[in-house]
């Protein structure tokens, strides 16, 4: 059962840093949670929408050039340069009264189909700014003749800020994937590669790409010198 909004409920971004003892990529929000009811809260079930807003921020040369894929032309910028979601995430907050800190867990992942990791991974330096958009429910201790518990939500428009430095999700991206990365291949794809290796005796992944790569260029030079005789 559904209870009326929260009254006086705040969140703010104290820290976001890198989890590392997770077995996969994650980053953890330290949140500072306050809240203006004078109730007792129980325990908070919260949900939060983490976007990333690229159009508050400036980008360099390379950096324009390697988010083309993404948001176009820089001449198209203002109409593509748009907030997008990041990822959905979720924690429960602990009792307290008054004010507390609660860890929320922002697992990452480096597959270059998700826009996220598309945008972070063009970034030279500098940050990523975020919003964080909180939902969830409040339970709270002590009703009426200070027994029992209350319902009620989260308002809507909580929400926090926060400016990411590009070098500590690379950081964290580097402690799982050192030197490498890796993309979603279809299996039909992923087939042909593997048959293309083992004719050609490849030993990696890596040669292969790499001599699909050489090919293609020698053939696109063969092109371009057919063109002009």
């Amino acid at each position: 059962m559904s209870g009326p909004a929260s009254p006086g409920l705040e969140f703010s971004v104290r820290d976001i840093v890198a989890d590392p003892y997770a077995a996969t990529p994650q980053l953890v929000a330290r949140l500072r949670v306050e809240d203006g009811s004078d109730e007792r809260v129980h325990a908070i079930v919260l949900r939060c929408q983490v976007r990333i807003e690229p159009q508050r921020r400036h980008y360099g040369t390379a950096e324009q050039d390697s988010l083309r894929g993404l948001f176009g032309e820089r001449e198209r910028w203002t109409d593509t340069l748009r907030p997008f979601q990041w990822m959905l995430c979720h924690t429960t907050v602990q009792g307290f009264t008054g004010s507390t800190e609660a860890d929320l867990p922002l697992p990452c992942t480096y597959d270059y189909d998700v826009i996220g990791s598309r945008y972070l991974h063009a970034l030279g330096d500098g940050t990523v700014p975020l919003s964080l958009l909180f939902s969830g429910t409040v339970f709270t201790r002590g009703g009426a003749g200070g027994t029992g518990f209350g319902v009620r939500q989260v308002p809507w428009d909580c929400e926090a800020r926060y400016q990411l430095p590009v070098a500590v999700w690379r950081q964290m991206i580097a402690a799982h994937y050192p030197n490498t990365g890796w993309i979603r291949l279809d299996h039909d794809v992923l087939a042909r590669f593997a048959d293309f290796r083992e004719r050609r005796g490849l030993i990696s992944w890596d040669e292969t790409v790499t001599t699909v790569l050489a090919d293609t260029r020698a053939r696109d030079a063969a092109d371009e010198i057919g063109s002009v005789t």
